[in-house]
């Protein structure tokens, strides 16, 4: 996403997406080799995570966990900082309201970027979430590596 100002434009969106039938570990390296490729090819000053939070099914967080690690080791390995945002803060940032539910955060991402339709993938519009919270909140964050 480019800013100036107040002004956002987004430069593309999508997902790494891994597919269920894949060993585990591979899964993992794609989703790093993918970062890789990402951050060689759009550069970007910053990358923005959101924090982990572990609901019920901690299976599942666990996976996830993985899967950031390997963003945050991707980051790492090209020195690009990191930085992590809450639910809370992301919801805040986007909506006004950190309580906001999922659609009130679509429809927002949908309105700041001055999108035609909300993105197809809940991950992807979770992301661009995730990115326009970085960009109202930079001044003011510490990256986590």
């Amino acid at each position: 996403m480019n800013i100036h100002g107040n002004h956002f434009k987004l430069i593309t969106s999508g997902a790494i997406e891994t597919k269920k039938d894949v060993p585990f570990p591979k899964r993992i390296q794609k989703i790093y080799d993918d970062m890789l490729e990402l951050i060689s090819t759009y550069k970007p000053d910053a990358i923005a995570v959101e924090e982990l939070f572990f609901n019920t099914n901690i299976t599942t967080g666990i996976q996830v966990a993985h899967g950031r690690g390997a963003v945050v080791i991707s980051a790492a390995k090209t020195d690009t900082p990191i930085f992590e945002y809450t639910p809370l803060q992301v919801k805040q940032a986007v909506v006004g309201y950190g309580r906001a539910d999922k659609k009130q955060v679509q429809m927002m991402v949908k309105a700041i970027l001055n999108l035609e339709k909300i993105p197809k993938l809940d991950d992807t519009t979770d992301a661009i979430a995730i990115a326009i919270c970085h960009a109202h909140s930079s001044k003011f964050a510490t990256p986590i590596c």
